[in-house]
């Protein structure tokens, strides 16, 4: 059935180290299995055109929340939020989203750990109090220049 040709498995994580029992010695940590593929029921994957259906509607909504989120990055909304929770709805029905969907996660996770690294917190205040004393050093030069004057008020 293509249900079952569909199901591959990929490397989630590891599994606790653990100590044999008759000597004492720590085996290497297995790795944990996820199961990719399909996550419709039982009764919809027995029937190819129900199935096909399924994907079909899973597709549509899916896009329709993408859609969503694209337009939320131009307009007022978590627009990335709502991108990511589009693809977490394709994650359940298609095998190439669960793919995305699991790399994302990865690189999300590896962006966190750097950004929590020391070294780069601390240049990333020293660059954005640079920033700000730059920012500030204009909004003073611009006041000094021409004064506290609203863009309407101003003479020709």
């Amino acid at each position: 059935m293509k249900a079952e040709s569909d199901e591959r498995s990929v490397s989630a994580g590891t599994a606790p180290v653990t100590t044999a029992p008759a000597t004492g010695d720590v085996t290497a940590p297995e790795p944990q299995e996820r199961v990719l593929g399909s996550r419709a029921p039982e009764f919809i994957k027995a029937r190819r055109s129900l199935h096909l259906s399924w994907q079909v509607g899973v597709f549509v909504v899916g896009l329709a929340v993408v859609a969503a989120g694209a337009a939320m990055l131009v307009l007022p909304g978590p627009g990335w939020v709502v991108i990511f929770a589009g693809l977490a709805i394709w994650a359940t029905e298609f095998v190439w989203a669960q793919l995305v969907l699991h790399w994302t996660k990865r690189k999300v996770t590896e962006a966190a750990q750097r950004a929590l690294d020391p070294k780069v917190r601390r240049r990333n205040i020293i660059l954005t109090s640079i920033g700000l004393v730059i920012m500030g050093a204009l909004v003073g030069f611009y006041l000094w220049k021409y004064g506290l004057v609203m863009p309407w008020k101003i003479g020709k």
